[in-house]
């Protein structure tokens, strides 16, 4: 069976392709993250949302045009390249009309892969029209939920605050008090490296790009190299794997919380999330503790969302509590 379905974009033909080839642009509506080849024959591999990963190979391509990609999922049953994706953008006098079409689907694929698109189009036409789509429900509240896909959740959660950021932003201090927000962007991604060498992976910095496309791109690297990870060898000899990957979590939430104090944002994050987070790195922080690095328990106001009580379990104390 064979799904179309058109949006209009109020943007021209190269923003429009823009929109639905790069990497930088796909996380923004459609992706947590993403690794394009765009050539004939290149590869991609998309985490559409935490724990679920689209993959095939371009089979054509017309800049500014069309693209043709095969299409399927690494954890599903329709596997990669099982089936085809065209994407076709023409001009009209609001801008461009982009149209997808999905072949080479059984009825019960089309009928899943209608509801996908429809939404994932949707959130289209919301960032060509406002110029952001928001946050993704799908990957709100993961279900199922692992250490992994729970990173994965959280990096979600952390792009929009880094998108976020300003050069006025830099200098600003955060509650992580050895840090400023530049300097604790800096942080993050040397935390991001280490726990790729844990993996025993070189995780490599772009040298290009925004603050939100570098930290993407590395931890899509780390969590691609937990992945693959043996899970019943520990690290070093002696560090559960579980325990490891649960860092990557800690590291995005907390220091996206960090950021999002410093720079006067709001953190969307689901309690269900924050939740499972808590239970997986309560141990890390009560042995950090006992070493230094994080300081005592602060108290949190009632109002205080599960991030700020994760965060304030963490030794974190709000700007404006602070001030």
């Amino acid at each position: 069976m064979t799904f179309t379905k058109s949006a209009d974009l109020p943007v021209g033909l190269d923003e429009a392709y823009a929109l639905v080839t790069q990497p930088e642009r796909l996380r923004r509506w459609q992706t947590v993250a993403a690794t394009v080849d765009l050539r004939v024959g290149g590869e991609y591999r998309w985490t559409v949302t935490p724990g679920h990963r689209a993959a095939g190979t371009f089979k054509e391509i017309e800049p500014g045009k069309r693209v043709v990609f095969g299409w399927g999922w690494e954890d599903g049953d329709l596997a990669p390249d099982a089936s085809t994706v065209t994407i076709t953008l023409e001009p009209t006098d609001s801008g461009t009309r982009v149209t997808l079409t999905h072949e080479d689907l059984t009825l019960e694929e089309a009928a899943a892969h209608a509801e996908g698109w429809t939404h994932f189009l949707d959130r289209l036409e919301k960032l060509a029209t406002t110029g952001d789509a928001g946050p993704d429900e799908w990957a709100w509240a993961p279900d199922p939920i692992d250490p992994l896909i729970a990173a994965e959740a959280s990096l979600a959660v952390l792009q929009p605050i880094l998108r976020g950021l300003t050069a006025e932003d830099r200098p600003k201090q955060t509650p992580c008090e050895d840090f400023d927000c530049h300097g604790l962007a800096e942080h993050l991604m040397g935390s991001l490296a280490s726990l790729g060498e844990m993996a025993g992976v070189t995780v490599t910095r772009p040298e290009a790009g925004s603050l939100e496309d570098k930290v993407s791109v590395m931890a899509a690297q780390v969590i691609t190299a937990w992945l693959a990870y043996d899970e019943d060898m520990a690290v070093g000899g002696h560090l559960p794997s579980s325990m490891a990957q649960a860092i990557i979590s800690l590291e995005l939430l907390l220091h996206g919380w960090d950021l999002a104090e410093a720079s006067g944002q709001q953190m969307r994050v689901s309690d269900e999330l924050v939740a499972y987070v808590t239970e997986l790195v309560t141990p890390i922080i009560v042995a950090g503790r006992d070493r230094g690095s994080f300081k005592p328990e602060v108290a949190v106001s009632g109002s205080g969302s599960a991030l700020d009580r994760l965060a304030a379990f963490a030794g974190r104390t709000r700007i404006e509590q602070a001030a």
